[in-house]
């Protein structure tokens, strides 16, 4: 993933940062056993995918002509036998 700056965007630092901190809430209100806060915690977490996604069509994430898609193991050419 380095070598195609996967997620090396503001979009995707924002939106990740968003969930972790909303992930952290959860985990705390479900420690201390209050489902309401866990629920908030939850909220803050898909407000973390939506804020991303906002901010990816709003330009700041990055361009998908900007590399070719990775090939997969199916894709490739078989191997062939030196002989």
């Amino acid at each position: 993933m380095a070598g195609s700056s996967h997620g090396h965007t503001p979009a995707a630092w924002t939106g990740v940062t968003i969930a972790f901190i909303g992930f952290c809430v959860a985990g705390a209100f479900m420690v201390m056993d209050q489902p309401a806060g866990f629920w908030a915690g939850m909220v803050v977490v898909l407000l973390g995918g939506v804020v991303g996604g906002i901010m990816r069509m709003m330009g700041l994430g990055q361009p998908k002509e900007l590399h070719k898609p990775h090939r997969m193991t199916g894709d490739r050419e078989p191997a062939r036998a030196e002989g």
